[in-house]
């Protein structure tokens, strides 16, 4: 059943969030999306739409599936829908989101920065007004062409502003976590990346460490593509070069073309300032967690005192549980690319749907085959869907498919905390795995899973770590020390076999 929301747009995260919260009573599925033809596309391709229908992009298409649903579930799902937010001042003084970029600043002529999240279509009309204004943006929209991506970064760097984005889910302006971000402190490290959880993994170290971050700002995933070439990148380096706060620059990608990436370092070593470079899948370059440690020495002038590791339970016994291959079930892209790349250098072959380097493609996202790390955030799991970050559903049935093939020895997961994400993960996974049936060793297969985020975060770092440790998972505070565990533990099973 659906419902046309006449005139009502609501911003992506949003949507997300209030879908993973109604499906919780009890519907098969529950989509809130925007009505364009892109979405009414994906909805009829995942099977969540079955009529064909005429584009609205001005109204909130509401889709619910289920077996037993009514006209006033559709209705009470509106009126959650419609609920006004909380008040950002005194009781009383609510007032309706302005409608243009034009009436926030009639509002406040002070603004200068313009988060923006609406339809790929309209996204790049709504980037250049706000560029216009004077406004700094950070383009949230994904949809948005290789070309008018360029076309907006251009006119930026024309009239001096900042365009981050198309696609980017992350940044950390001012102090402020915008879109999938983390709580940190403020300090002397600023970060450029073109990977959002790359991004929260680097500043939630440095975070817990006890240093912090000036800047981090997000590129968006294309930036360092050849027909981009790194336009933003660029920006944001000139911007870290010339704020005298950042004392260490760190950036942060997959592989960047080889013209693109001379040009960078070519800037990284004119800066005047330490770097620190991170091409995740690049088996020459940093990890993560390496990158986050060369920064906060090079800031601090000290190693970190990190006894994250301190409570860690024992990692089961490879003899008890048997199986030969390891699953990697991820919700962030660039984690998940970290694991496959690390586990291919010791497994003897490793698949994934992220591309990475000495990693094979894998035929089927929805079946995995030997050793396979999936990104269950790309686009063929999230249409009519929310993010894994919010809804973690989809992620608990595929781990229960894999939990139940007795030829797994573990499985390795991220758990990403901070704004926007699952308001407790760490409890809906303990609670999970309680009472995931036994196989018939007598035993559940083993599960590895790192934590990113900081105590500062809704969800609280060191709660969310020992929630998990107390459910029996081998829970660590990176990613590349979970799998690191996780592929030492496959191969001493596969040793026994």
């Amino acid at each position: 059943m659906y419902r046309y929301v006449k005139q009502c747009y609501r911003d992506s995260v949003s949507l997300m969030q209030f879908a993973k919260g109604f499906k919780t009573r009890g519907f098969d599925e529950v989509s809130a999306v925007m009505a364009t033809a892109a979405n009414l596309a994906l909805l009829h391709e995942s099977g969540l739409l079955a009529e064909v229908l005429e584009p609205r992009p001005d109204d909130l298409l509401l889709v619910l599936k289920g077996a037993d649903l009514t006209a006033q579930d559709l209705a009470d799902a509106e009126a959650e829908l419609l609920k006004p937010s909380s008040p950002a001042g005194e009781a009383g003084d609510l007032r309706e989101a302005p409608g243009s970029v034009a009436e926030a600043q009639s509002r406040n002529p002070a603004l200068n920065f313009a988060l923006i999240s609406v339809p790929g279509d309209y996204a790049a009309a709504e980037g250049l007004k706000a560029l216009a204004a004077g406004l700094h943006v950070m383009l949230f929209s994904d949809n948005v062409s290789v070309e008018r991506e360029v076309f907006l970064k251009t006119e930026a760097g024309r009239r001096g502003l900042l365009l981050l984005g198309p696609d980017c889910g992350t940044s950390i302006v001012n102090g402020d976590p915008l879109g999938f971000a983390n709580q940190v402190r403020r300090g002397p490290v600023g970060v450029v990346s073109a990977s959002g959880t790359g991004l929260q993994e680097v500043t939630s170290l440095l975070d817990r460490w006890g240093s912090g971050v000036s800047q981090a700002l997000g590129t968006g995933g294309r930036d360092l593509k050849e027909a981009v070439g790194g336009l933003t990148t660029l920006a944001c380096l000139d911007l870290l070069q010339a704020d005298a706060e950042t004392k260490v620059v760190v950036l942060v990608s997959k592989p960047p073309s080889a013209s693109v990436q001379a040009l960078l370092l070519g800037r990284l070593a004119a800066l005047g300032k330490p770097f620190v470079t991170c091409f995740v899948g690049d088996p020459q370059s940093l990890t993560l967690a390496q990158a986050a440690q060369k920064a906060f020495v090079l800031a601090e002038g000290r190693a970190p005192d990190s006894r994250e590791s301190a409570d860690l339970p024992p990692n089961p016994e490879p003899e008890r549980c048997g199986g030969r291959w390891l699953r990697g079930l991820y919700s962030g892209g660039t984690l998940c690319a970290e694991a496959a790349s690390l586990s291919a250098r010791s497994l003897r072959t490793v698949a994934s749907n992220v591309t990475v380097p000495g990693v094979s493609p894998l035929a089927d996202p929805w079946s995995s085959v030997g050793n396979t790390f999936v990104d269950l955030g790309e686009d063929e799991f999230t249409r009519g869907r929310p993010h894994p970050m919010i809804d973690q559903s989809l992620r608990l049935d595929r781990f229960a498919l894999e939990a139940a093939d007795e030829s797994v020895a573990a499985v390795v997961i991220d758990v990403v905390l901070g704004h926007g994400s699952h308001f407790d993960p760490a409890t809906e996974w303990a609670r999970f795995l309680e009472d995931l049936p036994v196989r018939s060793s007598g035993h559940r297969v083993p599960v590895f899973a790192s934590v990113t985020g900081t105590d500062a975060d809704p969800q609280g770092w060191s709660r969310s770590l020992a929630t998990l440790r107390l459910g029996g998972v081998a829970a660590y505070g990176s990613n590349v020390e979970a799998v690191e565990a996780a592929v030492a533990f496959v191969s001493r099973s596969q040793e026994l076999l």
